[in-house]
């Protein structure tokens, strides 16, 4: 107990509330620290202590080698039991009726929509798909913790998160089936989904990449000072490139308002936590770049939600990033590429299904206060898969965009090589267009 109460004192399971600093006080710090530049302390040659620019320590007069475990054992911060009962009444974010059910429903419709183009890309109906059963606590609760002006960096498994933000099923269907609707024109592979209207910048596929770009970007919104942050999504996996140290240095060092959200899901595809590292997961790597740090438990949604709405508020006031390590667990295939079977048992699988669900955690919740009944399951989820297989037969049913778009939206003048591929593509698809039937694209 007294190393969780010293790892407790150490990151703060809330950040530790600023609330003694009074707003003019806030403001002023908040615009120092927009043009600080941290300078060197005067040297005084007469301290007998070290006196390198590189790291703040005493000398000692023993060799000793630092354990690796010496930040290790974090504990998870979480509200909900596994029966949906609040541990901690003062942790309650006492949200509304309206705003749990909005939770409750957006979690099982994102679910729903998993299941239907999981079954489609089955079907041949589309060539990919990545589910995001069991980890939509992650999604819903950090989405309704941050601004709608507020910047989002995605990997490929936070559709609930654009969803949470308003993006309609008929543009997940667009993109998915690449057709005329899509807002990426058909260019993209299917869940690689963006919007700007919605601030949520398009996915890429390389891994990690993300990272150093929101750092960019954090940067860019400190700058203009309009209280607004950045939140980047990644995996434990990607938090092995290069790319994840490049950016959580960079965010630290410039004092960006980022949240670093990792998804710590289990697999990173088939290489499970134990073959990916070593120390005490991502949280333990916050200190090591002057990041605070908290771990949650990811399958519960309140818990999601007070962390990622406290980091969000001290990352605005203060710039400065902040590193959550959400636990959870990726119940499907890593995408329809993947068969995890042949890595994982079934019991492990049904465990987290069964036993501590995201959705079922917040349906007890519900149900314990009389919000949420059998009818109720029985009407919404029928409802909810009419929506989307209505939006799933509009989408099957448009056109595709036209092969022209391929060309479009780099250059504003046609370069000639790409002149050169035009002219190659449209000889292939009339020399072959029993395999490229034209009515079915826009003209």
């Amino acid at each position: 107990m007294a190393a969780v109460r010293s790892m407790n004192k150490m990151y703060g399971v809330c950040f530790r509330r600023m609330a003694g600093l009074k707003a003019s006080r806030l403001l002023q710090h908040r615009a120092f620290r927009v043009g600080a530049v941290h300078r060197q302390e005067p040297f005084d040659s007469t301290l007998e202590k070290p006196q390198f620019p590189g790291a703040s320590a005493e000398f000692v007069d023993h060799l000793e080698f630092i354990q690796p475990n010496v930040i290790s054992g974090i504990p998870v911060y979480r509200v909900m039991d596994r029966q949906g009962n609040i541990i901690n009444p003062s942790q309650d974010p006492q949200l509304s009726k309206e705003q749990v059910l909005n939770f409750y429903q957006k979690m099982t419709l994102l679910n729903t929509m998993d299941r239907i183009l999981y079954e489609s890309q089955r079907q041949g109906r589309i060539s990919f798909y990545m589910t995001n059963y069991g980890e939509e606590g992650t999604h819903i609760g950090s989405a309704a913790a941050l601004d709608p002006s507020d910047i989002v960096f995605g990997q490929y498994r936070e559709a609930g998160v654009l969803m949470y933000r308003g993006f309609p099923l008929d543009m997940f269907m667009a993109q998915c089936y690449a057709n005329a609707d899509d807002l990426g024109k058909g260019r993209q592979m299917p869940v690689h989904y963006g919007s700007k209207d919605l601030n949520f910048v398009t996915i890429s596929s390389p891994l990690a990449t993300q990272i150093p770009q929101a750092a960019g970007a954090a940067y860019a919104v400190k700058r203009e000072n309009m209280n607004r942050a950045v939140i980047c999504y990644f995996g434990e996996g990607a938090a092995s490139e290069g790319d994840a140290h490049a950016g959580f240095n960079f965010s630290a060092t410039l004092e960006c308002p980022l949240i670093f959200f990792c998804r710590n899901n289990g697999y990173a595809i088939s290489t499970p936590t134990n073959e990916q590292y070593r120390g005490d997961g991502i949280a333990a790597r916050g200190p090591g770049y002057g990041m605070l740090s908290i771990r949650v438990d990811g399958n519960d949604v309140f818990a999601v939600y007070n962390a990622t709405k406290e980091a969000r508020r001290r990352a605005v006031a203060e710039n400065q990033p902040f590193l959550i390590e959400a636990m959870t667990y990726r119940i499907g295939h890593h995408s329809t590429s993947d068969d995890s079977s042949a890595y994982r048992s079934v019991d492990e699988v049904n465990y987290w299904d069964k036993q501590d669900h995201p959705i079922s955690r917040l349906r007890h919740y519900m149900t314990a206060r009389n919000w949420w009944s059998e009818d109720d399951e029985r009407s919404w989820r029928k409802q909810s898969r009419k929506t989307v297989m209505e939006a799933f037969e509009r989408a099957e049913k448009r056109l595709k965009p036209n092969p022209e778009l391929m060309f479009t939206d780099v250059y504003q003048e046609m370069t000639p090589n790409l002149n050169k591929q035009r002219e190659s593509m449209w000889r292939h698809m009339k020399q072959y267009k029993e395999h490229y039937p034209f009515d079915q694209y826009v003209k």
